[in-house]
């Protein structure tokens, strides 16, 4: 375990690389056996720090197409906070991210608390109000998205933003199993994928996630956004681009971006 020093120094530096844009080295290089509990502490020190509302929580990396994209043979979890909500309807600046990439996810809106300890998939649907759609944005504070799991963990699970569409379907009234997703730049198809991707169903990402964050004493409240993960993979974001994400008896949900401006590019 790292001294409390050692990760407020990591959060530290992992504040600034997102202030600033400017990513830094893998934090594993100089701290190889840091743990996911380790890097969890780090994730909760910076979001205490923003001081804003957790309005919801995230699984990435659940999904057999973005551990090979990434690297890595688990998920990781992290928090969603009210200044990350995006809209359908204002373009979001491209140049406020170091690598911004978007993904296609079926968001659970919680109606009840979630159980921690000995959450089941059952328990989920029980407490589930409704399924959305959704694009979530990921954006990586680590160089060149180099991430091991501790680094994502650390960096708040690469948050960024998400944006949700208006349909609300009761999880009751469609499989969550069995939703198909497509992702569209423009008019063309840049990425697709089925609900099950997730762990085989996204109902058992979202259990995993309010079992493993009860440990650090996390709970998944009413109330609360879910992102279980993505369908497929990740598709990078560049200013001007527009992207919209169709459903399967979800409806759909889009997400623009501002032209390039002179506010300057990431400092890699």
């Amino acid at each position: 375990m790292l001294t409390d020093a050692e990760r407020r120094t990591l959060a530290d530096r992992l504040y600034v690389a997102e202030r600033d844009r400017a990513p830094v080295p893998p934090l594993v290089l100089r701290h190889p056996d840091l743990s996911a509990a380790d890097a969890y502490e780090i994730q909760l020190h910076n979001v205490r720090r923003r001081g804003q509302a957790v309005v919801g929580h995230k699984v990435g990396l659940s999904s057999a197409a973005m551990q090979q994209m990434m690297g890595v043979d688990e998920p990781d979890y992290g928090h969603l906070l009210a200044d990350m909500r995006l809209s359908e309807t204002a373009p979001a600046d491209a140049a406020r991210y170091c690598f911004p990439r978007v993904e296609i996810e079926v968001a659970f809106l919680l109606g009840a608390d979630l159980p921690g300890h000995g959450c089941t998939e059952s328990d989920v649907l029980a407490a589930t109000e409704a399924l959305a759609p959704a694009i979530e944005l990921i954006d990586s504070r680590i160089v060149d998205w180099r991430i091991s799991l501790a680094d994502t963990i650390a960096d708040n699970a690469s948050s960024a933003g998400f944006v949700v569409g208006a349909a609300r379907v009761a999880p009751d009234k469609l499989d969550p199993r069995a939703i198909d997703a497509v992702l569209y730049r423009g008019d063309e198809p840049v990425a697709q994928g089925r609900s099950d991707a997730v762990l085989g169903n996204p109902a058992t990402a979202v259990a995993w996630l309010a079992r493993t964050v009860a440990g650090f004493g996390v709970r998944l409240r009413a109330g609360h956004l879910v992102l279980p993960g993505a369908c497929a993979r990740a598709v990078d974001v560049h200013p001007g681009e527009t992207f919209r994400a169709v459903f399967t008896g979800l409806g759909e949900v889009g997400l623009s971006f501002q032209p390039a401006s002179d506010t300057g590019e990431c400092r890699r």
